[in-house]
C-alpha cells in the first residue's frame, strides 16, 4: 500500500481508484447516459403509444382516418402542394431580405438620443406598437383588398407583391424589437471607447455596436424566421395560390380533407430542422458565454 501511495496510486478499495477505472473503461456515467436514454424513449412509447390506441379505438376512426389519411389522396395531392410550396419559399425569402434592413432601420431610430430626434423616435414606437398589435390576417386582407381597390395609378394590384409587404411590415415591428434588445445589451463603455478613438455616434454604432449586438440576436432572428415561414400560408386569404391554397382546391376536387395533411407535413419537413438549427445555435452561444465567464 504504501509503495501504491509513493506513486500517486489509490489503494484498492478507494474511492479515486473505482472512479478513474470507471472512466478509463467508458463505465458509470456512459451506462447511466445509457440508462436514462432508455427510460426516456420507453416512457415516450408508452405515451404516444397509449394516445394512439384511444384515436384508434375511437368511434368515429374509421371515418377520419377515410377524410383526413387516405394514402391514395395523399400521394395524388403531394406533387401539388410541394410545386405551390416553392410560392412560400419565394414569399419567405423576399420578405426577410426586406425585414432585416427595414427592422434595423426602425430599431436604431427608436434609440436615436435627444429632442430634435423624437418624431422618429414617436414614428418607431408607434409602427412596432401598431403592427404588433393587429393581428397578420387583417393587416394581409387589409392591403391585399384595400390597396389595389383605391384605383391609384402604378398601385400594384398582383396579390403576391401585396402579401409580401404585409408580412415585411409585420415582422418589421417584431424584429426591431429584436435588434433593439441585442443593441441595448451592449455594454455603454463599447460606445465610449469608440468615441474616445474619434468616431462619431453614427460610426460607433455602425462599426462597433451593431455588429455585437447582430451576432447576439442571431438565434432570437431565427426563431422569428421560423414564425416568418408558417406565416406564409396567411397570403391565401388574399387569393395567393400557396401550399394551404392549393391545399384547399385539392379538398374541394377531391372532397377529402388529406391534402392539409399533406401541406402540415410539408411544413414540419421544413420548420422543425430550422428549429433544430436555432436550438443548436442558442445552445452554442450559451457554451461561449460560459466558456467566457469561466
Amino acid at each position: 500500500m504504501s509503495g501504491d501511495l509513493a506513486q500517486g496510486v489509490p489503494p484498492p478499495g478507494d474511492p479515486l481508484r473505482g472512479d478513474r477505472s470507471s472512466r478509463l473503461l467508458g463505465g458509470g456515467s456512459g451506462r447511466s447516459a445509457l440508462r436514462t436514454n432508455l427510460i426516456a424513449l420507453g416512457s415516450a412509447a408508452v405515451v404516444f403509444g397509449a394516445l394512439g390506441l384511444v384515436i384508434v379505438n375511437a368511434p368515429n376512426w374509421p371515418a377520419v382516418q377515410q377524410a383526413f389519411f387516405d394514402g391514395q389522396v395523399l400521394a395524388d395531392s403531394l406533387p401539388e402542394l410541394a410545386q405551390a410550396f416553392v410560392v412560400n419559399i419565394q414569399l419567405f425569402l423576399i420578405a426577410e431580405l426586406l425585414i432585416l434592413p427595414l427592422a434595423l432601420v426602425v430599431a436604431v431610430l427608436r434609440l436615436l438620443p435627444g429632442p430634435a430626434f423624437f418624431p422618429a423616435r414617436l414614428f418607431a414606437v408607434v409602427y412596432a406598437d401598431l403592427f404588433r398589435a393587429v393581428p397578420g390576417i387583417l393587416v394581409i386582407a387589409l392591403l391585399g383588398f384595400g390597396m389595389p381597390a383605391l384605383g391609384i395609378p402604378g398601385i400594384p394590384s398582383d396579390p403576391f407583391v401585396w402579401g409580401v409587404i404585409a408580412l415585411v411590415l409585420l415582422y418589421s415591428a417584431y424584429v426591431s424589437e429584436v435588434y433593439r434588445a441585442g443593441i441595448q445589451s451592449v455594454h455603454p463603455s463599447q460606445e465610449a471607447a469608440a468615441r474616445s478613438l474619434g468616431l462619431s455616434r453614427l460610426q460607433a454604432l455602425r462599426y462597433v455596436v451593431i455588429p455585437q449586438a447582430v451576432r447576439r440576436v442571431i438565434p432570437p432572428l431565427l426563431n422569428d424566421f421560423i414564425g416568418l415561414q408558417k406565416d406564409t400560408a396567411l397570403v391565401s386569404v388574399i387569393g395567393v395560390v400557396e401550399v394551404f391554397r392549393q391545399a384547399q382546391i385539392d379538398e374541394a376536387a377531391t372532397f377529402n380533407f388529406t391534402p392539409y395533411v399533406g401541406a402540415a407535413l410539408i411544413f414540419v419537413v421544413i420548420t422543425v430542422p430550422l428549429a433544430r438549427f436555432t436550438d443548436w445555435l442558442v445552445a452554442r452561444d450559451r457554451r461561449r458565454q460560459l466558456a467566457t465567464a469561466t
